[in-house]
C-alpha cells in the first residue's frame, strides 16, 4: 500500500528541501530522491522537525550533538557542498537543541577569517583536542571531507561502547540497591513488629531469633547516623578522588577488581588504539597523535604510563616495544603494532586493535555481569532466607514457654 513519507533533503546549491513523497516503502522514496539530484537527510512517515529527532530522546547531550554534527557535516563535505554552507545547513538541521547557537557562533568565527580548526576550538566543552587537531590536519592535507567521515566513526564507535558499559552495569547496580533496601525494610519495619511477639520475659527465645531481634535494635538504633557517615565518607572519598593523588589511587585500585578490572582495562585499549588509528590516518606525527590520545583517556594509571611510550617513539624504539614495557596494556596489543610496525600499516593495525578490543571489552563486560548477578541474588536470598527462617523458626517453638 502506498503511504505519504516525509523527507529532508540537500540540494546541490546546498539548500535544505522539504515535502512529501508517496511511495510503497521508505527506499523508494531516497532513490527518488537521489534521481532527482537531492541527498536525502531525513525520509519517514512522520514530519520532523530534523534529522536528530531519528535518534533517542538523550541525543540532547553534548557528546550526541557533537556526533550528529559530525555524520551530518561529513555528508555534507563528501557531496561537495562548500563548508561554510555546510555548516549553515548542519545548524538548521539542529534546530530546537542547545547546539544550535554553539554551530551559529562556529559559522562567525570561520567567516571571521580563522580556519574551522581554530572555530571549533573555541568550544572546548565539546570538541576535543583530538577532535580539533584531526580538522587541523585535515585542512593542512586538504582532506577534510574524509577526516570527517572519519571522526564520525571514531565518535560513533565510542559512544556505542560507552552505552554498552553503562547500559550492562545499570541492572547489577540496581539489583544491589533493591536488595540492601529490601533487607533494610525488614531490620526496621517488619522484623520490630514481630518482636512483640516474644515481650514476654519468660518466653523461651531461640538463638537465630534473639540474634535476629538484637540485629534489628541495632538497626533502628544507629542507622541514621550510620547513613550520615556513610554520607560523609562518599563525599570524602568523592573529593579525594578529584585531587590528582586521589585520581591515581582510584583508578589503579579499579584496574585490580577481579573481572572488572580487565573489562575497564580492554576498554581503555580500545579507547586508546581508536584515537591512535584515527589521528595516524590523518598523518598526524606519532608522538604527537599519542599525546592527544593520552587526554582522552579515562583512566589516570595508563595514561600516566603513554608518556614512556611517548619517549620510547623519540628514542626511536618504535611504539610497540615501549607499550610492551609499561605493562599496562594487553600483551596481544604489543604483538599487534609490533606486525603493523613490520608492515609499514600502524593506521590499519591500530583500528584492527580497536575492533578486537572492544569486542572483548563487552565479552568482559558480559561476564562481570554474568557473575556478579546471579552472587548477589544468591547472597541477597540468604540473608533475606536466613531473617524468614529465623522469624519462622521463633513461631514454630511459641509454645515453648518456661513454666
Amino acid at each position: 500500500m502506498a503511504t505519504a513519507f516525509h523527507f529532508r533533503a540537500v540540494a546541490s546549491d546546498g539548500k535544505l528541501r522539504t515535502g512529501t513523497i508517496t511511495a510503497e516503502d521508505d527506499k523508494q522514496v531516497a532513490r527518488e530522491l537521489k534521481r532527482q539530484g537531492l541527498i536525502p537527510v531525513y525520509v519517514g512517515t512522520e514530519q520532523k522537525a530534523g534529522f536528530e529527532l531519528k535518534l533517542p530522546v538523550f541525543t540532547r547531550h553534548a557528546r550526541r550533538d557533537v556526533l550528529f554534527f559530525t555524520q551530518e557535516l561529513s555528508t555534507l563535505l563528501n557531496a561537495g557542498i562548500p563548508l561554510d554552507r555546510a555548516l549553515s545547513i548542519t545548524a538548521e538541521l539542529a534546530h530546537g537543541g542547545s547546539f544550535r547557537p554553539l554551530v551559529l557562533d562556529v559559522v562567525r568565527v570561520l567567516k571571521s577569517g580563522k580556519s574551522l580548526a581554530d572555530s571549533l576550538a573555541t568550544h572546548p566543552a565539546h570538541f576535543s583536542e583530538l577532535y580539533i587537531n584531526m580538522v587541523r590536519a585535515g585542512e593542512a592535507s586538504g582532506s577534510l571531507a574524509t577526516v570527517f567521515e572519519r571522526l564520525a566513526e571514531f565518535e560513533r564507535t565510542r559512544d556505542d561502547l560507552r552505552s554498552y558499559i553503562i547500559s550492562s552495569l545499570i541492572y547489577p547496580g540496581l539489583l544491589t540497591i533493591v536488595g540492601l533496601a529490601s533487607i533494610f525494610i525488614l531490620l526496621n519495619f517488619v522484623v520490630p513488629r514481630f518482636a512483640t511477639i516474644f515481650s514476654d520475659p519468660h518466653m523461651k527465645i531461640p538463638t537465630p531469633t534473639l540474634i535476629l531481634l538484637n540485629v534489628s535494635k541495632v538497626v533502628q538504633a544507629y542507622w541514621a547516623p550510620a547513613a550520615v557517615a556513610l554520607a560523609v565518607a562518599c563525599v570524602s572519598l568523592f573529593t579525594y578522588i578529584r585531587t590528582a593523588a586521589g585520581r591515581l589511587w582510584w583508578d589503579s585500585t579499579r584496574l585490580r577488581v577481579p573481572v572488572l578490572g580487565d573489562a575497564l582495562r580492554k576498554a581503555e585499549t580500545a579507547r586508546f588504539a581508536r584515537a591512535m588509528g584515527t589521528l595516524v590516518m590523518a598523518s598526524v606525527p606519532l608522538v604527537q597523535a599519542i599525546g592527544i590520545s593520552r587526554g582522552i583517556l579515562n583512566n589516570l594509571r595508563i595514561a600516566g604510563s603513554l608518556e614512556q611510550v611517548a619517549q620510547g617513539v623519540k628514542r626511536g624504539e618504535g611504539i610497540a616495544t615501549p607499550l610492551q614495557r609499561t605493562g599496562e596494556f594487553p600483551p596481544l596489543a604489543s604483538h599487534l603494532l609490533s606486525v603493523g610496525e613490520e608492515t609499514g600499516h600502524l593506521d590499519a593495525m591500530f583500528n584492527r586493535m580497536a575492533d578486537v578490543y572492544e569486542g572483548e571489552t563487552r565479552t568482559a563486560i558480559r561476564r562481570f555481569t554474568s557473575l556478579f548477578e546471579p552472587l548477589i541474588i544468591l547472597v541477597m536470598g540468604l540473608i533475606v532466607g536466613t531473617l524468614v527462617l529465623s522469624m519462622m523458626l521463633a513461631i514454630t517453638s511459641i509454645n515453648d514457654v518456661a513454666i
